[in-house]
């Protein structure tokens, strides 16, 4: 299924000049070999441009169409016209060595052995530069000598005469696909993915751009054991994938990797992201979906009101059909290849529907300097998880990509979301943020089914459920002492949350002493107004509970942390309207 919507991807993007054709690939060149007729180096010039990233200007390669490179994992393998510094000069940071001249030798014989019947300047002028060029001898060419350690920086050069490039000169570029079509392998099959008889693909080509992998490339089909084999098929004939389908799907998912609108990074993970139609705009939908910014709330609240009410839905006036498939594919990095942590397919308005009853499960209570908030991407969401004094602050990797499928399916979310929260909570002493209260609420309405919750984004008053009773509670137990003790620097949250949370019968007890006294000072310091109205909200509270539990189970202190951010956030709305 990847495979085949890949494919398909590749045959949208070449309709529309978006990728090349088989046998040839995009690269990014740094530099270019200016040459003359007899195949001395006339000039080296950069193709690089200045790019703005966030707040840097850096240096960007040129992003051109050159001959298929080949896929180099070790040993020496030169590429036809487009190449780094050892195969095309023989030079590294050090000058030469045997294995240096090794590839540049495996350069020679590759160009001399296509150009040599080529009857054209360019040809000619490439021929002469390979048998004149001494690579002991480049410091001493000035050419070289001006640019020596741009150069084995480790970007790719290629050949030239003036601003003519020699990969576009039609009669080396005829030279190229017709020694393609002689090399052809003779072992066939059936394709997999088109279930067409084809030359079957020995060895597929890197996949670029998963933070992580491998820089040149890592493999999404491959086989490196015999272990993995089977009926005595190496290497890729174990999963036979046709020369085209192996070519389209490579190019297709290195062209989304290299776009910043078509992928966004979680966790570990790369996702990558396409409409069957190639539609930009359903794309950036999706993009403002997944992780609004506070600029597009409003935005996006407008979609999903459209949704609702079956009308029709537009971004810039520009009308987006729902009914296309959609595809979403999750890339993780696993050596020298990548591991698929999921792969998603489904029309664009299923997917959009799933991802607005995700945000109202999640929608609660919010503080006043959270108000532009309503959707809590899914980015935001997973940093409540996050220990934000370690190093390492990312969710857990395995734990980020289930949450997103979750989210885009409609399914369960993964029970380490939840539990990771909770930690998360009990870790800091209850700080139970709008962002954990939010996952608490979403996650005991999907996996437990709690209907009680459903409609209540806020404090439920009438609520019965002996765990949420017993968090609104101990809030009020917080606020007598709070207010009591104006500026008290610990309260009973950062000494008995924890106990009360996991073991209310062990806790409750002591803390309804300690509000004794808090209730006589305040009343003392204050007045009676406001020992009036915490009796009489303790007693409302009080009458609920018919005893206190031993312990609460993971469903049960999920409840009692819900209710102790909604009674809170009360306290805090009455605050504000004061």
């Amino acid at each position: 299924m990847i495979l085949q919507a890949l494919v398909k991807e590749y045959e949208n993007l070449a309709q529309k000049g978006l990728v090349s054709k088989p046998g040839w690939s995009q690269a990014k060149v740094s530099y270019a070999i200016d040459l003359n007729a007899d195949g001395s180096i006339k000039v080296i010039y950069s193709l690089q441009t200045e790019d703005q990233r966030g707040k840097k200007i850096v240096m960007v390669p040129a992003l051109l169409y050159v001959p298929e490179m080949v896929t180099r994992s070790s040993g020496v393998a030169a590429n036809f016209l487009c190449d780094n510094a050892k195969y095309m000069l023989g030079i590294d940071t050090d000058g030469t060595n045997d294995r240096v001249k090794d590839c540049f030798q495996a350069a020679k014989e590759k160009h001399i052995a296509l150009l040599k019947d080529v009857d054209n300047p360019m040809a000619k002028a490439i021929c002469s530069f390979f048998e004149t060029w001494n690579p002991e001898n480049a410091k001493d060419n000035g050419c070289v000598q001006d640019k020596w350690e741009e150069l084995n920086e480790g970007g790719n050069l290629i050949f030239c005469m003036g601003m003519d490039y020699a990969q576009d000169d039609s009669d080396i570029k005829a030279a190229w696909e017709n020694s393609i079509e002689a090399n052809g392998e003779e072992q066939t099959g059936i394709c997999l993915v088109t279930g067409e008889r084809t030359e079957i693909a020995r060895i597929h080509r890197g996949i670029k751009g998963v933070p992580g992998a491998q820089s040149s490339g890592a493999a999404l089909v491959s086989f490196n054991a015999p272990a993995f084999e089977s009926y005595g098929k190496e290497q890729s004939y174990n999963a036979p994938v046709g020369k085209y389908a192996e070519f389209a799907y490579t190019t297709a998912l290195n062209y989304l990797l290299s776009k910043r609108e078509n992928t966004f990074s979680l966790g570990d993970s790369m996702i990558v992201f396409w409409a069957e139609t190639g539609e930009k705009k359903c794309e950036d939908l999706f993009c403002i979906s997944i992780n609004p910014q506070e600029d597009n709330q409003e935005q996006l609240q407008k979609v999903f009101d459209n949704l609702k009410a079956m009308r029709p839905i537009d971004l810039d006036d520009i009308t987006i059909d729902l009914t296309q498939q959609f595809y979403i594919l999750c890339l993780a990095p696993n050596a020298a290849r990548l591991s698929v942590r999921f792969f998603y397919q489904n029309s664009f308005g299923t997917i959009l529907k799933n991802i607005e009853a995700h945000y109202k499960r999640m929608d609660v209570v919010r503080p006043s300097w959270a108000n532009d908030r309503k959707f809590l991407g899914i980015y935001r969401m997973l940093q409540e998880t996050v220990n934000m004094k370690s190093k390492e602050k990312k969710p857990v990797a395995n734990m980020a990509a289930s949450v997103l499928q979750a989210v885009l399916s409609g399914n369960r979310y993964p029970a380490s979301l939840y539990t990771d929260t909770l930690i998360r909570i009990r870790s800091e002493q209850g700080n139970v943020t709008y962002g954990r209260a939010a996952i608490i609420k979403a996650f005991l309405i999907k996996n437990y089914q709690w209907k009680e919750g459903e409609e209540c984004m806020g404090l439920n008053e009438s609520s019965n459920e002996t765990p949420y009773i017993l968090g609104r509670l101990f809030s009020v137990l917080e606020s007598i002492q709070k207010d009591a003790n104006p500026g008290v620097n610990t309260t009973i949250r950062d000494r008995y949350f924890n106990s009360a949370c996991a073991t209310p019968a062990s806790v409750f007890p002591v803390l309804i002493k300690l509000k004794n006294s808090h209730i006589k000072k305040l009343e003392r310091e204050i007045g009676g107004g406001s020992k009036i109205y915490y009796e009489k909200l303790l007693t409302e509270l009080m009458e609920k509970i018919n005893a206190f539990p031993q312990r609460l189970s993971l469903e049960e202190q999920g409840k009692f942390m819900l209710g102790y951010y909604h009674q809170t956030q009360k306290k805090y709305e009455k605050r504000e309207e004061k």
